[in-house]
């Protein structure tokens, strides 16, 4: 049964979460899609199954490669202040191709998903304590970004450049 006290925000909407998120020594439901550790879902891959990935992943060629057919990536957030998914959700879109859905849990506050969706992810399980009207908004904090990111790859001032020209 998915977890009901967090709310998931997919593609710029609230969403019923399909998936269980079964973080480790968690006991695995016997039906349904689930969220399993990186390496309990190498041993069973499938379309009902998709990695978590902890912050502190290594992502090689060989394990992006892998992931590539994964239905879904889920990557942790063990503390707000650990930043290192943002760089595993941007490597997986850019470097590596990745277009399923990137979904970011763990401790995510809504301050942090303007910044999180600039990266690559498209989904987020929001901390039980985060107001979900305010965590809607945040993805619309500011209009124009001058940095290159998964959703415009190209910075501001190329863009000014291109349409002056």
């Amino acid at each position: 049964m998915p977890d009901q006290s967090r709310t998931l925000i997919a593609d710029r909407r609230i969403q019923d979460d399909e998936w269980v998120l079964c973080e480790e020594d968690a006991s695995r439901p016997e039906n349904g899609r689930v969220i399993l550790p990186l390496v309990e879902w190498q041993e069973a891959p499938g379309d009902d199954v998709a990695p978590l990935l902890a912050s502190d992943t290594e992502l090689t060629p060989e394990l992006a490669e892998q992931l590539l057919d994964a239905p879904l990536i889920a990557i942790d957030f063990p503390k707000f202040t650990d930043g290192r998914g943002y760089s595993i959700a941007r490597q997986l879109r850019e470097r590596h191709g990745y277009q399923g859905q990137i979904r970011a849990v763990g401790d995510v506050l809504i301050d942090q998903l303007y910044y999180m969706s600039r990266c690559g992810f498209d989904a987020f399980l929001l901390r039980e304590d985060q107001v979900v009207e305010d965590a809607l908004n945040a993805l619309d904090t500011f209009s124009l970004s001058y940095q290159p990111g998964t959703d415009t790859p190209e910075p501001l001032f190329r863009r000014r450049m291109r349409e002056s020209a």
